[in-house]
Parts: C-alpha cells; structure tokens; sequence
C-alpha cells in the first residue's frame, strides 16, 4: 500500500478517479492540473495542497457554470419570446449538479432560464446503458421543480424532428 502523499498514492488516487468517469472530460482536465500541481510538491504538502486546489476548481466550475446558464438562458428566452410556448430542451448523459457543481453544463441554461421566469420543459434521454439520464438528470431537475420527461434514447431522433421543426 503506498505511503500517503507519495507518489505511489498519487498515481494511484490519479487512476482510480479517472476510472469512475471515463468519458467526463472535466474530470480528466482536473486531474491533469491537480497532477500538474501536486506532483512537484513534498509528499507532506500534497494533501493540504489537493484541498485549496479542490476548493479553488469548485469555484471555478460554479463561475463557469453560471455563465454558460447566462448565455444559454439568453438563447432560450429568445425562443420562447419567438414562439411564445415553453422552450423544449433534450439532454443526453448528465452533465447537471452532480457532475459540475452547483449548476451543471447542459442544465444551467435550464435552471437560469426558470430563475428569470422562461418556461422550459426537459425532455430527459435515459440514457443507456448506464442510464445517468433517467437515473441523475431528472432526479436533478425534479429536484429544482423544472419539468421534464424521460424518454428512451431512441425516441431523440424523433423528438427532434416533430417537437422542434415549427421552433
């Protein structure tokens, strides 16, 4: 078993949390900076170290976060001001709360949108095989009273076709 803050520790901390979102390309971007960051570090000072630069990227993703909610929200009121119906939205995967704090990728123009009283109503793929988006994303949005509906992947094609050709 490697020593706490060696570089054994660190390597293995490193794989072991690119392993449980292999496709997350946020979470593989925050791994190479803390690497980048602690691995020039005595072994004594990686653990304080790790926990400023966790609170630092926190921060960070919440400030990103919100400003694409602000220029997504934006996009969205200009539909329903077009429309003049609620803004159909379709995500796939999750990229809310749960994988970016506080607000998400995908669902912050959704939660912005509602902030400033646009009507919004997501249609949620389940998203297979793993199902994070029947699973995550609308116990997120239900979590935030935004509607949605979950949906079977194979029916994306045909919303997007029907639901969203008179937008």
């Amino acid at each position: 078993m490697a020593v706490r803050g060696s570089d054994g520790a660190l390597d293995a901390a490193l794989s072991r949390l690119a392993g449980t979102r292999p496709t997350a390309v946020n979470l593989r971007w925050a791994l190479e900076r803390a690497e980048a960051e602690l691995r020039p570090r005595p072994p004594e000072l990686r653990f304080a170290t790790a926990r400023v630069l966790a609170d630092r990227l926190a921060d960070e993703d919440v400030a990103a976060c919100r400003a694409i909610g602000e220029v997504g929200a934006r996009l969205l009121g200009e539909i329903h001001q077009r429309t003049g119906r609620p803004v159909q939205v379709l995500t796939h995967c999750n990229a809310g709360f749960l994988a970016c704090v506080e607000w998400g990728t995908a669902t912050a123009p959704v939660y912005v949108a509602r902030e400033q009283g646009i009507p919004v109503h997501v249609w949620v793929s389940e998203t297979r095989p793993r199902n994070q988006g029947a699973a995550l994303t609308a116990w997120e949005l239900g979590q935030r009273g935004v509607p949605h509906t979950v949906v079977v992947d194979n029916a994306a094609g045909h919303l997007l076709r029907s639901a969203w050709s008179t937008a």
